[in-house]
């Protein structure tokens, strides 16, 4: 996936393409439906299909703060995109610049003269422009005088017609460690993906050696341990291995920060500074404070007992197989 730089000109292979414009933060069920509509509308026209986004999440320019509960980060979220079969994507900096702009000249400078659009994809309620004065009916207006087709995707919901996907709706389940609910709403796995950073070393003495990944500001999915997937590139393979994750600052040891730490069963590699991504498949228990190591040692077995089995359970039967984005997880894509 061609990714431009900073504020280039779209180099002309890609121009004339059908550009879908969103945060995408998550790429949950409903982005899936804009894409969709995007790609639909690209293969009829034999065009390429793009996407812009922006960073940082608006919400962090305009409430700095108050860190957002980022479902996936850049780099994840284009992986997601890619899946799609999104064949460019611009990130365009949300800046004092971008959100002073009117509607009117947000689309000139952006969609028509670095893009060169021939057709736009939006949610319903996408709203643009110094103010968010542009509304879906400004872009179709703008498209009409600008000469660049508009499709509006209205609210996408549940199979029951109910509850609408949204990236609101699965920060609430994380946070209460609802993973299986949030996995519905994106329509594969919610990831953690990052490097593995070296941490205090205190769980090879304990015969529990975990990869630890750095947390962004703002991550607050419920604190505990969980059944959870890691997937790896090993000698240009991708891999899949069975794992149980902690999230949480670590109450029996007194520590200050958050920390992700997965013990990957039965692996014996150095992977420090290699990019992982961790699969959250399972809530197994909130995080507690223990009486001194035995204890947390008879508990950590119990908890990687389970997992296991959640694990073995999911290899026979994964539910997110059935998604686009879920089966491409389950294959180990990173």
């Amino acid at each position: 996936m061609y990714l431009p730089t900073q504020n280039e000109r779209l180099p002309d292979k890609y121009r004339g393409g059908v550009v879908a414009i969103g945060n995408f933060d998550g790429v949950h069920l409903g982005h899936q439906a804009l894409i969709a509509k995007a790609k639909s509308q690209s293969d009829a026209n034999d065009c390429p299909l793009g996407v812009l986004t922006f960073e940082p999440h608006p919400r962090t320019f305009f409430r700095r703060e108050e860190p957002v509960f980022r479902l996936s980060t850049p780099q994840g979220k284009a992986q997601l995109l890619k899946g799609l079969g999104v064949q460019f994507l611009d990130v365009t900096p949300f800046n004092l610049e971008l959100a002073s702009l009117e509607a009117e000249a947000f689309v000139e400078q952006i969609l028509v003269e670095r893009l060169g659009v021939s057709h736009v994809v939006t949610g319903y309620d996408f709203h643009f422009g110094k103010g968010r004065k542009g509304s879906p009916d400004t872009m179709r207006k703008l498209g009409e005088k600008l000469g660049f087709g508009v499709s509006i995707v209205e609210q996408v919901t549940d199979t029951d017609g109910i509850a609408p996907y949204s990236s609101s709706a699965v920060r609430t389940a994380l946070r209460r460690g609802h993973v299986e609910k949030a996995a519905h709403q994106l329509g594969h796995w919610w990831s953690v993906l990052g490097t593995v950073v070296q941490g205090d070393q205190r769980g090879r003495t304990i015969g529990y050696p975990t990869a630890n990944i750095a947390l962004d500001p703002g991550c607050e999915p419920h604190e505990g341990i969980y059944a959870v997937r890691v997937r790896l590139e090993e000698g240009g393979q991708k891999k899949c291995y069975p794992a149980a994750g902690y999230i949480g600052y670590r109450p029996t040891f007194e520590t200050e920060r958050m920390f992700l730490e997965v013990f990957i069963f039965d692996f014996d590699r150095d992977i420090y500074g290699q990019e992982i991504a961790v699969d959250f498949v399972k809530f197994i228990r909130p995080d507690k404070k223990f009486n001194g190591l035995d204890e947390l040692l008879v508990q950590m077995e119990a908890d990687c007992k389970i997992a296991r089995k959640t694990l073995i359970d999911l290899a026979s039967s994964d539910p997110m197989t059935g998604y686009q984005l879920g089966a491409l997880q389950a294959n180990c894509e990173l």
